[in-house]
């Protein structure tokens, strides 16, 4: 692969916003053109986890909730944040349990993302969980949640339907379904 050159110059950054889970900045920029610009930036303090969770059976579960930022209901994978500098894996692992009452005995990273790079740094990574053990959820007083388990194949006909909206979980389950 080339080595690309970052052809853009910064020449100055005021922080605008800054809480617990982002931080927003006004940038001063030369653009690839050599122009004055300007650019804001969205800056994600944890990477954001996804979970796919298949049993024997072909079975997936997903966790529906009201997602306060879109004013809509949101059927989605288990997801959530992984602090950075901390192990993805122990945040996967945390989240599914939390979301779902799930621990899994076998876990698979699957893929790593960028959400919306033109505007915001956030990254992430799907895990692929196997060899489920079920027990009691465990959500954060943020989270009022509904547990769902079904075939995964109708997992991807809601993705196909436009029913799954949320960009994390159509990336992970369609790329469970290529694999698969």
């Amino acid at each position: 692969m080339p080595d690309y050159k970052n052809p853009w110059q910064t020449v100055s950054i005021e922080r605008i916003y800054d809480n617990p889970w982002i931080a927003v900045s006004h940038r001063d920029v030369i653009n690839p053109s050599g122009n004055k610009g300007i650019y804001g930036v969205v800056h994600f303090k944890n990477l954001a986890i996804g979970i796919v969770p298949l049993d024997e059976e072909g079975n997936t579960w997903l966790v529906g909730q009201y997602r306060y930022t879109i004013d809509q209901y949101s059927w989605e994978i288990p997801e959530g944040g992984c602090p950075l500098g901390t192990d993805p894996l122990a945040s996967a692992q945390r989240e599914l349990l939390e979301e779902t009452g799930i621990t899994a005995g076998k876990w698979e990273k699957i893929l790593d993302f960028h959400t919306s790079n033109s505007v915001t740094d956030e990254a992430g990574m799907v895990f692929l969980a196997r060899e489920l053990s079920f027990g009691p959820s465990q959500p954060e007083e943020t989270e009022k949640l509904e547990v769902r388990k079904l075939p995964f194949s109708e997992a991807v006909k809601m993705v196909e339907s436009g029913e799954i909206t949320d960009s994390l979980s159509i990336m992970a389950l369609l790329r469970v379904r290529l694999m698969l």
